[in-house]
């Protein structure tokens, strides 16, 4: 008996063996055997040759350093990283490079597949290799199955060309950080493609043509460079730092001012909306009206503005001689959808922002941007510096040391700080604030909105005589009216700058919620009414 109990537990095992086996060889397409290569300094370059030029067409917009470590890179223009030609960190970058290069190839590979890749297949993570030139066509997959340290490798024996409008798609966790492709030849990719991961064409060129994006990085070991209205930047993610940007200055009491001028008249004309104070320490404040502005109108100087023009000084000392990250070195041709990080920017000359300008957090909400221009600013009409990806105005800082001119319906972010005169033209929407150390100050049928909420409380209240309270302040969709005394019936009516009436409820309960959601930006006039008397009014800032 002990001899057929013995049998059938080596029985039981082998079975159990069997389906393990079973089970590893089912999530086996799932494991990734491959590690990320390590880049070293090579990881802050977008496009980069060891030995060959580098060089540019068109309008491209690239985030990450620029280089060769033996040629030159020519014809960039504003880029949002470092050029770095036959220097100390060009001769870092090409070593680095190299041993990046040995570690992919010389990873074995999990998968052989054709040459002909994309027209909407899938790929897991793994070790691919093709034998011959390689071509993407249409749409290929790439799956990390919910894993995004899942890595995807590519190993082209020839040269690797893409169809126009071809992309690598990245799904279920995938990231552009954990692909890469070493291609033993020539890099092409036609017009439109989207491409992600980091690219190494061994002792061969790469070309990028219109419209194509990358996100990645594009290197060879030893060939020319040759882009042409593309769009690049390095990929976020597997340890890659959290840009941060410089300290912020302290404001003191500057903080609280959206318009303001140490030495000038502040002049307006038209109907301009302001949220915050507007001032001057050495002339007149004329022609802004009281009921457009929720915040104090120091027509003339006084106790504030003198304390404001104080410490308006070392605020802009501090902009002025903080290092820079990043040299913008095409300051007339600032603009041009160009994306910035959080970084501090210098732009050596007097600078025109044309179009538009994105200000990019990477998901970093306290990330801060400070450009340095050392002379003045001006704007075409309608241009517009935008918020993308977490950045907040109250972190955006630019030190001009000139004159500054906002054109016509342009849509400003961020805190100017200026040694010169400001004129902001008629329909300028300004998110942040414009202060000058000299020179006078103009606007015409402006919105400035100071992003720091000077006005109310900490909880952002109105609060009169404790009895009823109107929150939040500024508001975006709803609003709620807190009655804290006994009062049985109350009507609220909201009216817009023209006295037009635009809103009108019934106030019956001690706390009312108000959808205000068609109040487009802007200062509107409340008053609360009991027994036909009004007996609380105030202002109230919709910011939709």
């Amino acid at each position: 008996m002990k001899t057929h109990s013995h049998l059938k537990q080596i029985i039981m095992i082998k079975n159990l063996l069997k389906a393990l086996f079973a089970i590893i060889l089912f999530v086996m397409p799932t494991i990734n055997f491959a590690q990320a290569p390590n880049f070293g300094t090579a990881a802050d370059f977008v496009l980069f040759s060891t030995d060959g030029a580098v060089s540019n067409t068109g309008i491209s917009h690239f985030t990450g350093n620029i280089g060769t470590n033996n040629g030159s890179s020519t014809a960039f223009g504003n880029v949002d990283g470092i050029m770095h030609d036959a220097d100390d960190a060009s001769a870092q970058c090409a070593e680095d490079l190299l041993f990046a290069y040995q570690e992919i190839t010389g990873t074995t590979a999990n998968f052989a597949i054709a040459s002909l890749i994309g027209n909407g297949d899938t790929l897991l993570a793994g070790v691919y290799s093709i034998s011959e030139a390689s071509t993407l066509s249409n749409n290929l997959y790439l799956d990390a199955q919910g894993d995004e340290n899942a890595i995807f490798i590519f190993q082209i024996n020839g040269s690797f060309s893409t169809n126009a409008h071809s992309k690598v798609k990245l799904i279920n966790r995938t990231m552009a950080c954990n692909v890469f492709w070493a291609i033993e030849g020539l890099v092409d990719m036609s017009t439109g493609t989207s491409m992600k991961g980091t690219i190494i064409a061994n002792n061969s060129a790469i070309l990028m043509n219109t419209n194509d994006t990358l996100e990645g990085r594009a290197f060879s070991t030893a060939g020319a460079i040759t882009v042409d209205g593309v769009l690049a930047y390095k990929p976020i993610g597997c340890g890659s730092d959290i840009l941060t940007g410089s300290n912020s200055p302290t404001l003191a009491n500057t903080e609280c001012y959206v318009l303001f001028s140490s030495t000038g008249n502040v002049t307006n004309t038209g109907v301009s909306t302001i949220l915050g104070d507007v001032g001057t320490n050495a002339g007149l404040t004329v022609d802004f009206d009281s009921l457009l502005v929720t915040g104090t109108i120091h027509e003339i100087p006084d106790a504030s503005t003198e304390l404001c023009a104080t410490d308006l000084i070392p605020v802009y000392t501090y902009l002025d001689t903080l290092s820079y990250d990043i040299n913008l070195l095409y300051p007339a041709q600032f603009g041009g959808n160009l994306t910035l990080t959080p970084h501090t920017y210098l732009l050596n000359a007097a600078t025109v922002l044309t179009d538009t300008l994105y200000l990019d957090a990477q998901e970093n909400e306290s990330g801060v941007f400070i450009i340095q221009i050392v002379g003045a600013l001006s704007t075409s009409t309608y241009s517009k510096v935008l918020l993308i990806n977490g950045a907040q105005a109250k972190n955006v800082f630019w030190k001009v040391g000139g004159a500054v001119e906002i054109n016509e319906y342009s849509i400003f972010n961020g805190t100017i700080i200026s040694n010169g005169a400001i004129s902001l033209k008629s329909g300028v929407t300004l998110n942040g604030r414009a202060l000058t150390l000299s020179g006078i100050f103009t606007t015409s049928a402006i919105t400035a909105t100071n992003p720091i909420n000077c006005l109310v409380s900490g909880n952002d209240f109105i609060d009169v005589e404790n009895q009823i309270s109107i929150y939040p302040n500024p508001f975006t969709t709803s609003i709620n009216v807190i009655v804290n005394s006994e009062k049985s019936y109350l009507e609220l009516k909201i009216y817009n700058v023209l006295g037009t009436e635009v809103l009108n409820k019934k106030i019956s309960n001690n706390e009312t919620n108000i959808n205000v959601n068609n109040l487009s930006s802007g200062i509107y006039i409340y008053n609360l009414i009991e027994n036909n008397k009004t007996i609380q009014s105030g202002k109230i800032v919709s910011q939709q």
